[in-house]
C-alpha cells in the first residue's frame, strides 16, 4: 500500500506540475520575444496609460524598439498593460515624434530639458537631436537679449563694477531728487538721454556692460567705468536763476556722451592685461571738443590716473544782466 501510495502521490505532484508549467513558460516566453506577436500595445508609463501600436514603437532604432523585439525585460501586469518606470508626462510627445517624425517643443526651457532626458532615456536620437537644436537656438536668442542691471546700492554697484571683466557705462536717472522745479525742456531732454542709453546698449551689447542707476544722487548723469576704475562723467544737470526763482536744467550732450562711450571701448580686453591703452585716456585728444556751454574738469583719482568730469554750465544769472547784455556764466 505505501508503495502505491507513494506512486500515486509521485503522479498528482507530476500533473500539479504539469498543469502550473504552461503558465509559467508563457511568463518566460511573454519576456523573452517581447511584443512581435501582437499588433497594439498598451502602455503604462509612471501611470499615464498609452495605447499604440508596435509599428509606431519600432519605427526608430530605440529603446521602445528593442522592448517589442523582446531585447529588453519588461514588466506586464495581470491586465497586460507593459509597465515602464518613468515619469508619463511628455511620453505622448515621444510618442508623436516617432508616429510624424516631428513634433512641436515647449519653449520653456525646464520642460524642454525634461523632454531631453525621456528622449535620451528611451534613445529616441531623432527626437534628441530636435531638443538640442532647439536649446540652441534659444540659447542664440537669450545672448541677444539686451539685459540692463538695475543698481539698488552703492555696495552692489561697486562690486558689479569691480568684478566685470567689461568697460561699463553707467546713467543715474532720477528725476525725483529735484530741489527745485524743471526748466520747460528738460523732462524732453531727460527722455532724449535714456533713449540715447537704450540706443548705445542696442549697439554696444556684448561689448559694454549698461548699467542704470535709479536711486542716485544725480538727476541726470553718465558714468564710464574701465578696469573697475571710473575713467569719465558727463553731467547733463545745471542750475539757473531765473530772475525770482531757481530751476533745474536737464541738458542733453549726445555728442559727448557717444565720444566717451568710443572712448570707453579700449578697455574691452585689458582687464588684467596691465595698464595697456590708460595713457590713451587720461588726456583728451586733438579731434575731442567741448560742446557749447559744457566744461571739463579732471580730478585724481589715485597715482596718475584721472577722471574727466564734463559739466553743462551749472550756474546761469539771468537778473545779474543788463538789458541787452548776454547771459553771464559762472562755474
Amino acid at each position: 500500500m505505501s508503495a502505491e501510495a507513494s506512486v500515486g502521490s509521485h503522479a498528482a505532484d507530476s500533473a500539479q506540475s504539469a498543469v502550473s508549467q504552461p503558465a509559467c513558460l508563457h511568463t518566460d516566453d511573454h519576456r523573452n520575444h517581447g511584443l512581435l506577436g501582437s499588433k497594439y500595445v498598451k502602455l503604462n508609463v509612471g501611470g499615464s496609460l498609452h495605447y499604440t501600436t508596435i509599428q509606431t514603437l519600432s519605427k526608430e532604432d530605440s529603446l521602445l524598439r528593442s522592448i517589442c523585439n523582446g531585447e529588453t525585460d519588461v514588466t506586464i501586469d495581470s491586465e497586460g498593460w507593459v509597465v515602464l518606470d518613468r515619469c508619463g508626462r511628455h511620453f505622448e510627445l515621444i510618442l508623436n515624434f516617432l508616429r510624424d517624425g516631428s513634433v512641436p517643443l515647449p519653449e520653456d526651457h525646464r520642460e524642454l530639458d525634461e523632454v531631453l532626458k525621456e528622449a535620451q532615456y528611451y534613445q529616441v536620437q531623432g527626437l534628441v537631436q530636435h531638443c538640442l537644436s532647439a536649446m540652441q537656438k534659444q540659447k542664440d536668442v537669450f545672448e541677444s537679449v539686451c539685459r540692463i542691471p538695475m543698481i539698488t546700492s552703492a555696495k552692489e554697484e561697486q562690486r558689479m563694477i569691480s568684478t566685470c571683466r567689461k568697460p561699463v557705462v553707467k546713467l543715474q536717472n532720477n528725476r525725483g531728487n529735484n530741489k527745485y522745479s524743471y526748466t520747460s525742456n528738460s523732462d524732453d531732454n531727460l527722455l532724449k538721454n535714456i533713449e540715447l542709453f537704450d540706443k548705445l546698449v542696442l549697439r554696444f551689447n556684448g561689448r559694454v556692460l549698461f548699467v542704470k542707476d535709479v536711486l542716485g544722487d544725480e538727476i541726470c548723469c553718465w558714468s564710464f567705468y574701465g578696469e573697475g576704475r571710473k575713467i569719465a562723467e558727463v553731467c547733463c544737470t545745471s542750475i539757473v536763476y531765473a530772475t525770482e526763482k531757481k530751476q533745474t536744467k536737464v541738458e542733453f550732450p549726445e555728442a559727448r556722451i557717444f565720444e566717451e562711450t568710443l572712448n570707453i571701448l579700449i578697455y574691452e580686453n585689458s582687464r588684467g592685461s596691465g595698464p595697456g591703452g590708460l595713457h590713451l585716456l587720461d588726456s583728451r585728444g586733438s579731434g575731442s571738443s567741448l560742446g557749447t556751454g559744457q566744461s571739463e574738469e579732471e580730478g585724481a583719482v589715485g597715482g596718475d590716473r584721472r577722471v574727466r568730469r564734463i559739466h553743462v554750465r551749472r550756474h546761469i544769472m539771468h537778473d545779474e544782466r543788463g538789458h541787452g547784455q548776454q547771459t553771464v556764466y559762472k562755474d
